[in-house]
């Protein structure tokens, strides 16, 4: 298979240069192992993986030898060995030199609390999505649409653009199966079982891998909505407190991702329900017994979970001082996604059909007209032409919003 480059790669180019150790996660199978080994600025670096049991023994028997075997090392799945993470500390501090330790892993380290406070002013963390409408388009070498709106607040009507096909959102980001395997479920079926019978173990003792799986099952049929932590507890006939527990697991295994409302008091942010999303559309479906989205209820959701996780892309690379919340007034408004930078925002209505109408409108009307720095509304949907509607507003495909 031909390797396709990824969004992350000048951002890790640069904090390379910048810092000793730099951190790449993010789901299984979305890529890193084949952008470590392929990535032309990477090649020269030497390169282990844990999952080769003699390199995981020989770094757990002799941490220090093994991490000082090369000026710049590479060490992929480096959750699997924590004794090594003290060990480069330590050499850190005895010379700090930039770009020495690449690491890359299926955990979020930052919510490992002993490996995060290991390389605490050490590392740069960066997460490697799903791949991206631009990275299978071989459009990461552009400027994301959405950074030179956000500069402009304008659109060319002019831009030729694509209807997102639901087989898009079937597959998903994932590479083996975004690039044109034939056998989508069955590869599904491999990668959950390889999830929860190795990597979950990982993270915690897990008595009861039934329930576990159970909410993994419900947690995707609910994304793309705001989590009521207590009714999904309900629902996966577990306590509040081993659903909470669960959930963590997910996320930081970086099968579920979480967007915080957008609220005026940045202190309350955290307060409120999040969102909660499957990282992955393709894994989405197949978890939710979704083989195709004609007249599916979860049709929406399931294409508001594609967006999601080609704008976290396109922040987690290209755009790291810009957040991305949601916007939700009970049994009045909403807006899908809110994305904050430098003290201004973009607010963005995803629509999965060809055509809006005008309630699609009244979530993004009622945002603008309470939020003073936002610059624009944007109606997201699935046709063919940009349209500006009126100042400030505007009608723009998905396939160029995600472009």
């Amino acid at each position: 298979m031909t390797y396709i480059p990824r969004e992350l790669k000048n951002t890790v180019y640069l904090a390379l240069k910048e810092m000793p150790v730099v951190v790449i996660t993010g789901m299984r199978q979305a890529g890193k192992s084949t952008f470590l080994l392929n990535e032309p600025f990477l090649k020269e670096r030497t390169y282990f993986s844990f999952d080769e049991f003699s390199y995981l023994e020989a770094a757990k028997r002799e941490p220090e030898a093994f991490l000082t075997q090369s000026e710049i090392l590479t060490i992929d799945e480096a959750q699997k060995c924590p004794e090594i993470f003290s060990v480069i500390k330590k050499i850190v501090d005895k010379e700090r030199i930039n770009g020495r330790f690449l690491l890359s892993g299926s955990a979020n380290f930052a919510l490992l609390r002993s490996l995060s406070e290991s390389l605490a002013g050490r590392a740069v963390y960066f997460n490697m999505s799903p791949m991206s409408l631009r990275e299978i388009l071989l459009k990461t070498e552009e400027e994301p649409f959405l950074l030179k709106f956000f500069k402009t607040g304008k659109a060319d009507s002019s831009t030729l653009s694509k209807i997102i096909r639901d087989q898009d959102i079937i597959k998903g980001g994932l590479p083996p199966v975004a690039l044109g395997l034939s056998d989508r479920i069955l590869w599904f079926k491999g990668y959950e079982q390889t999830y929860l019978e190795r990597d979950i173990r990982q993270f915690s003792q897990i008595v009861n891998l039934i329930s576990f799986r159970h909410l993994l099952s419900l947690v995707a049929l609910r994304t793309g909505n705001i989590l009521s932590l207590s009714e999904l507890a309900r629902d996966a006939k577990l306590n509040v407190s081993t659903t909470s527990r669960y959930l963590s697991l997910l996320e930081a295994s970086f099968i579920i991702r979480r967007i915080h409302p957008y609220l005026r008091s940045k202190a309350t942010r955290l307060i409120k329900s999040p969102k909660i999303y499957v990282s992955d559309s393709g894994l989405a479906c197949y978890l939710a017994g979704v083989s195709s989205l004609d007249r599916e209820p979860l049709r929406g959701a399931l294409f508001e979970t594609y967006v999601a996780q080609n704008l976290f892309s396109i922040i987690d690379s290209r755009w790291s001082d810009a957040n991305l919340y949601f916007w939700h007034i009970q049994g009045r408004h909403e807006v899908d996604f809110i994305i904050e930078a430098e003290n201004s925002c973009i607010a963005i209505e995803v629509k999965a059909a060809e055509k809006w109408e005008e309630k699609d409108l009244s979530g993004l009307k009622a945002f603008m007209n309470s939020s003073p720095n936002c610059i624009a509304g944007i109606i997201a949907y699935n046709g063919y032409n940009v349209v500006r509607l009126r100042e400030k507003l505007w009608a723009i495909p998905l396939s160029i919003l995600l472009s």
